[in-house]
Formats: C-alpha cells, structure tokens, sequence
C-alpha cells in the first residue's frame, strides 16, 4: 500500500491520512512475534489503519497489543474503532488517560468546545472501550513484543499530563509522540506543540532531557516519520520551547491580547520555518497540527497559573 513505509526492525509506518491530509499523522506497527499498533490516529483514520494491517499479514485475532503515547484526538480517537476490529488486542496507555478511553464523553466535549465544527471533519468521534481491555500505565512500564522484544513506557509529561514515550528494545526506536515537538521531514523544520490546558515549559524540558538520557537510536515522531540525528534534533526541542515561551512572555508584557500575541509570536518566529517561508501546502500542514493559536493560548495558560 502507498501509505505503508518499512523503517527496517519490523517497524512499519502507517500514514494515517488524517482528515485525508497525507504526512499529518502517523501509526507505526512493529511487527514482531506479538504484533504492536503505536498510536491509532483518529476515528475517521481507522479503516485507512485496519486496511494498512491488513495488507501486512496482519487480521483481526493478530494484533496483541495497541498502545497510545497520549489521548489527544489525532493520536487516539480511533482507539475504540480499533478495539473492535481487534477484539484480541489489549489497549495500553497511562494511567491518566485511561478513563477517557474507557468513557470519552468528557474528552469529546472539551473536543467540541475546541474545535468546534471542524470536529467531525478532523477527527471524529472517539468510540469507548471496554474498561477491561484498558492496561493502565504508571510512571514506567513494559509491552511484551515477544522474543524477548519489549516497549519500554517512561512518562514524558509537558506537552500533556497522560503522554508517555516508548523506547524499543530492539531497535532503539522512542516514539515521542508530541513531547519534542512536530517535524515536516520535507523541511526538516520543528515546532513545538504547547496546547492548553496541560502545557508546562519546566515539565516538557524534563521530558526532552529524560528521551536524551534514554539515548535512542532514532525518534520516530507521530508528527511525523523518523529523525536519525537524535542528539541535534532535542537539543532543537528545547531550544523552540523557550523560543515560543519568551516571546509569548513579551506579548503578555506589553499587554497584548491572545490574538494580538499571537500575530506577533508568528511573526517572529516565521523565518525559523523554512515551510512558512515557502508558503505552501506544508505550511498548512504546520498550522493544522501546531498552530500559533494553540502554541500561544497553551503558554498563556501556563504563565496565569505561575505566582507572580
């Protein structure tokens, strides 16, 4: 299939065609004795995943195991389709977001209050899942991949409170999920991901020097594909991350209201980017899952809660 790409290791990343976007978001299946789903993508994704499964060999009593970096819509709205179409599969994710798998009547309506009605469009609407199929995460945990091969879940918070990474023990792969970030790999270019309500600059900082110190071999980004130049590309994480805040911190000085700040921190960030530079159809690409107005309104958020 056109959206299916080997990485090599058994891995296998799932262009997920995100409200029929190609390269927004993608799922990565590893391929190993028991069969692994990293990150769904959203409802409207699920038969474009199910379908990808299929071509790989892989049918609806093979899939052992389908985990979630975080419970954002685009990462795991289409966990309950999945669950149906894989009744054998356990659902794995932390422990903060458990109940809104299980019950994700209050996700939705945050959802809906966000994005309104681009809702349906973008990402559907997320299924529940039986509770009993649901393993909860702490801090730290493990996904048997068979032979010996394991997924090793660190909890990564700052993007959002229920985000883990996911390091593979045989490749030395870390999915990431959005904790360093979105990457175009037709640019090279990376921005962070700072939404509200969870974003927190010291908690997201801990996280990229947690992945650094976990010294993977590769990243593979949800947003999107692999990066090999691991050590460089989190160094960037971070420096973008006090790049946004500082600049957010500026517009919140001079008094500007959020849609002022945000005008003002994507101007100055602009030639940062080279797709916002190009003005094409990446930068729109950008702007879909790593928007100003989200970026900003998220360190917004973190900076009202600080004590002044």
């Amino acid at each position: 299939m056109d959206n299916v790409t080997p990485l090599g290791g058994d891995v296998y990343e799932i262009d997920t065609r995100m409200a029929g976007y190609s390269g927004i978001t993608a799922g990565y299946l590893i391929l190993g004795d028991r069969p692994c789903l990293v990150e769904t993508g959203t409802s409207t994704s699920a038969p474009v995943v199910r379908d990808a499964l299929s071509s790989l060999g892989v049918g609806p009593d093979d899939l052992a195991t389908v985990v979630v970096t975080h419970i954002h819509l685009d990462h795991a709205g289409g966990v309950g389709d999945i669950a149906g179409y894989y009744p054998s599969a356990e659902i794995v994710v932390h422990e903060k977001g458990a109940r809104h798998l299980a019950d994700p009547s209050r996700l939705m309506a945050s959802a809906k209050m966000v994005w309104g009605d681009k809702l349906d469009v973008l990402f559907g609407t997320l299924a529940p899942t039986d509770a009993a199929r649901i393993r909860a995460l702490g801090d730290t945990g493990t996904i048997d991949l068979g032979n010996g091969r394991t997924l090793a879940s660190h909890y990564s918070p700052g993007h959002a409170k229920h985000h883990v990474g996911l390091l593979d023990s045989h490749t030395g792969d870390l999915y990431v999920g959005d904790a360093a970030g979105v990457y175009l790999p037709e640019t090279g270019d990376l921005r962070p991901a700072t939404p509200p309500p969870d974003f927190d600059l010291d908690v997201a900082l801990g996280s990229i020097a947690l992945f650094t110190a976990l010294q993977p071999q590769r990243l593979l980004f949800s947003h999107y594909g692999p990066v090999d130049d691991v050590s460089p590309i989190l160094e960037r994480s971070a420096e973008e991350l006090r790049i946004w805040v500082d600049l957010t911190k500026q517009a919140r000085a001079e008094g500007l209201d959020l849609d002022h700040a945000v005008a003002m921190v994507r101007e100055r960030t602009r030639e940062r980017y080279a797709a916002l530079r190009a003005g094409d159809a990446t930068a729109e690409q950008f702007e879909l899952l790593s928007g100003a107005p989200s970026n900003v309104a998220g360190i917004m958020h973190w900076l009202d809660l600080i004590p002044r």
